[in-house]
């Protein structure tokens, strides 16, 4: 029915068709495109001015939630044209990411914040209750961010389908966390570069699960770049070397039904160093293999884009699939050949931006 593009939200939608509506996260509001032919139209924002960071739709309640950056979460019956609060229970705290997961035949909606604490909804979002235990897991003291105001937070939320109680969770940065009591208990696996980006678990082929890290600031010791673990998470390998083209590695896809097919994108070097560098300098990455081997992506992308890339999402469908890319410079990249060529289809809507990152680009353009 649509496609959710934001940092923290959902991003794989299935159907049998390509979907024709596409809604963008920014930091100045929700803004709604419209396919018509080979082109897309803005019909409509929303949210004006909020600095929105996740977008997820849950389809069997035809609901659709926004959660802010600034201490709000709002809840859509229409799409995205109305929106009411919904964060009664949330207790004032920054929505970071969103994810949704089926629990006998219902859907439970979680969110993770800044602070790093995680709160779970089953009546979709008019109450939500907190999994206090994140925040009982040795070392939970330690855990910060570089960026003030220097809190970690959930970045990112997985699931296992076969396995419900089976939770993963990344903070950043505060590690890689997994929980098989449905967030009653966690445990923190070491030997990782604690700065946890993204977590994925691949629809294919469940037994794989994907964590995502930056090598830019990593120990010598440490597993990091596009992992994958054949066990659950107990154990992991690196994907990617530490020369990745990409080493600040954030969003990542895999295809739902070829688990071969592989995506990620992030800039070149860490945060800190777009003032000085005027540019994030990011790039899109691919993987046919599962992997083993990766490609820099280029035709019809800038020879350096500037802003960085902070979301993908995939819209898959019966022969075919398209792929969007959402920078902070407030573009949108679009692919249907897998990635093969791109094409700009957005420019000039509000940056799409996990937190302050955008405001490090806007600084080195003045």
């Amino acid at each position: 029915m649509l496609i959710c593009l934001s940092p923290g939200g959902q991003t794989t939608t299935v159907g049998e068709s390509p979907k024709d509506k596409l809604l963008v996260g920014t930091v100045e509001g929700v803004f709604a495109f419209i396919r018509s032919g080979g082109s897309w139209t803005l019909q409509e924002t929303s949210l004006t001015g909020e600095h929105i960071s996740a977008l997820l739709f849950e389809p069997s309640s035809c609901t659709l939630f926004a959660g802010v950056y600034g201490e709000a979460l709002y809840a859509s019956k229409d799409l995205g044209r109305n929106w009411k609060r919904r964060d009664r229970g949330l207790q004032g705290l920054e929505i970071y990411t969103l994810a949704c997961q089926e629990i006998a035949g219902n859907p439970r909606v979680y969110a993770g914040t800044q602070p790093a604490h995680l709160f779970s909804s089953d009546d979709l979002g008019q109450n939500w209750i907190e999994l206090s235990a994140l925040r009982e897991v040795p070392g939970v003291e330690k855990w910060t961010f570089p960026g003030p105001p220097h809190q970690a937070h959930v970045k990112s939320l997985a699931f296992d389908p076969r396995r419900s109680e089976t939770l993963y969770a990344a903070i950043e940065v505060g590690g890689f966390l997994k929980s098989e009591d449905g967030g009653k208990s966690w445990k923190t696996v070491s030997g990782l570069n604690p700065d946890a980006h993204r977590v994925l678990v691949s629809p294919s082929d469940p037994d794989k699960v994907y964590l995502v890290m930056p090598t830019t600031n990593c120990g010598p010791a440490d597993i990091a770049g596009v992992c994958v673990s054949l066990n659950g998470g107990e154990s992991w390998v690196s994907l990617t070397p530490r020369d990745f083209r990409i080493g600040y590695v954030d969003p990542l896809l895999v295809h739902p039904f070829n688990r071969s097919l592989m995506f990620a994108a992030g800039a070149k070097t860490g945060p800190g160093s777009w003032r000085k560098l005027h540019t994030a300098d990011a790039r899109i990455a691919r993987s046919r293999d599962g992997g083993e081997s990766w490609e820099i992506l280029h035709k019809g992308l800038p020879e350096h884009i500037r802003g960085n890339i902070e979301a993908l999402s995939m819209d898959v469908w019966n022969g075919g699939a398209a792929l969007f890319a959402g920078t902070t410079d407030g573009e949108v990249f679009y692919s249907t050949d897998e990635g093969e060529s791109w094409e700009k289809i957005i420019q000039g809507i509000g940056p799409v931006s996990k937190a302050h990152h955008h405001q490090n680009l806007q600084a080195s353009a003045l």
